[in-house]
């Protein structure tokens, strides 16, 4: 293994990227950025401030414990991010060339001296582009929601299965429809489908991808 490998995975809204990095960087020994927190982080910021983005914003990434934590302005989001209003905030600001402009230096930064595991929705095509190895994680759009659906219920959210599927399926559009870094596989990725999977079968397809790489 040459000192840092850096790992990009892409794919839609509810496809487990977050946990899944998250569990393949623990085993890698990586450090896993997760990139959507810092727009849904944005958007309950912009939204509880109402306020439009502005670049007197201060964001920073903190692990605490190892886990990932996302301040702005110094307070931590990281506990109000988890809601599907925070999916469609993150979606409407990601949406906006300026904010992804502002980030773009930040989540280079951890890829320059560190193996990483970063996974968002243009990471491949537009973050890194010179990754080492680079996965769009995807499944079917119902399973997607059902996943996105026990979590909510866990957590002790009150929602509809109907309804998370149509924020699904409206995320969906507009990620992969907007003007800038729209939602896409890199042209070099290799599709991982987790469709039908468990959560560890799908931890070790991923991770498979990334050590016959290695």
């Amino acid at each position: 293994m040459k000192k840092n490998t850096v790992v990009a995975i892409d794919g839609p809204v509810g496809s487990g990227k977050s946990t899944i990095s998250r569990k393949a960087a623990e085993k890698l020994g990586f450090i896993y950025v997760d990139t959507g927190a810092l727009y849904r982080a944005l958007g309950v910021f912009f939204e509880e401030k109402r306020i439009d983005f502005n670049t007197n914003v201060k964001v920073d990434i903190r692990f605490i414990d190892k886990e990932q934590r996302v301040f702005v302005d110094d307070t931590d989001y990281t506990d109000k991010i988890r809601t599907p209003k925070a999916s469609m905030l993150a979606s409407a600001v990601s949406a906006k060339p300026e904010v992804r402009e502002f980030l773009l230096e930040l989540q280079r930064s951890f890829a320059k001296n560190n193996s990483v595991i970063m996974d968002g929705r243009d990471i491949g095509t537009v973050v890194l582009p010179d990754a080492d190895i680079k996965i769009f994680l995807t499944a079917d759009a119902k399973e997607r929601a059902k996943r996105r659906y026990d979590e909510l219920i866990l957590k002790g959210t009150s929602v509809e299965f109907d309804d998370v599927l149509k924020d699904l399926e409206k995320r969906d559009y507009d990620d992969s429809h907007r003007e800038h870094a729209p939602l896409k596989k890199a042209d070099d990725a290799i599709v991982a489908d987790t469709t039908g999977n468990t959560f560890n079968e799908s931890v070790a397809l991923v991770l498979k991808i990334i050590e016959d790489r290695l």
